[in-house]
């Protein structure tokens, strides 16, 4: 009985002595992981995704990397600007273990001192921005971050992607300043509007009033220009209705006893317009021949006849 349990014994301490000897031996790295091997204190390889066999009792798994990209909040912390405010600042740094040998053996906790540099950094950068930069070169800012804690992390085999400004905490009184430059601002803006409005209504009525004067003379140019060539056109009916009458005139006389019906009205004509001149002016200028009407009259049918060949 004694025999079975000291049996018992042996074979369940080689069992666990085989499970752990294979523990210890085959080690499986995930995807995006390192290990990095130590062989009896001192750095051996670094083991990337996939199986492997380990010396027992010799080899053995110092450290664990994953290679994907990390998230570390930035605590928040105060920052004085070049103009004396101070402001509370956090942020969220983005990084990445690019070389797993230097993330284990360049630094104690790549972690922290990448949080606690990010943080001085930053007071660093801030220190020299005013406050009103601070909101309007927030980007540029977080490059300069970026660039500064890319370069002392690169020893630790850390790559540093990007650091974002997560908020930025003002004191109560700088809030209300801001407030009221803001709402001047607002107000300054809307005083703007409304005075380009209304200059642009004023410009709008004086285009319009030159519009409407432009558009009365040109109506006044065509009405003129109606009017002349009515009256041209006037002028030259009258002219041919004239010299129709005067042919038609010398045409008469040429008939038998058109002569005499000429002296005839000659001969009332002239004593008609003597009559009407006596009638309108208290003064009368009376020819000479007043008392020889037949001689004028003759007078004037001779020169109707001397001008008759010509209008033939």
């Amino acid at each position: 009985m004694a025999q079975i349990d000291i049996n018992t014994i042996l074979m369940a301490g080689f069992a666990l002595a085989v499970i752990i000897m294979i523990v210890k031996t085959a080690r499986v790295v995930p995807q995006k992981s390192n290990f990095v091997i130590e062989r009896l204190g001192k750095y051996s390889r670094t083991l990337d995704s996939g199986f492997h066999i380990l010396i027992p009792f010799i080899d053995k798994v110092a450290y664990i990397h994953s290679l994907k990209e990390e998230v570390i909040d930035v605590q928040r912390q105060t920052c004085v600007t070049r103009d004396n405010i101070q402001v509370g600042i956090d942020g969220i740094l983005y990084l990445q273990v690019i070389d797993p040998h230097k993330a284990s053996y360049g630094i104690n906790n790549y972690r922290y001192a990448s949080a606690q540099l990010a943080q001085t950094t930053m007071r660093s950068v801030i220190g020299q921005t005013d406050l009103d930069k601070t909101f309007e070169e927030r980007a540029k800012i977080n490059e300069e971050v970026v660039k500064a804690l890319d370069e002392a992390a690169a020893p630790w085999g850390v790559k540093v992607l990007r650091y974002e400004i997560a908020d930025i905490e003002l004191p109560l009184s700088i809030k209300d300043a801001l407030e009221q430059q803001m709402r001047a601002e607002r107000e300054r803006r809307a005083a703007i509007a409304r005075s380009e409005g209304e200059r642009q209504a004023m410009i709008n009525v004086s285009e319009g009033q030159k519009q409407e004067v432009i558009n009365l003379s040109e109506g006044d140019k065509m009405r003129q220009i109606n009017e002349a060539e009515g009256r041209a056109r006037e002028i030259e009916l009258i002219a041919i209705a004239t010299a129709e009458g005067l042919r038609k005139i010398a045409e008469a006389i040429n008939q038998p006893g058109g002569s005499e019906a000429v002296s005839l009205r000659v001969a009332e004509q002239y004593v008609k317009e003597f009559g009407n001149l006596a009638k309108t002016n208290n003064t009368m200028i009376v020819p000479a021949e007043l008392a020889n009407i037949g001689g004028a009259v003759a007078g004037l049918t001779e020169i109707l006849r001397v001008a008759q060949p010509r209008t033939k």
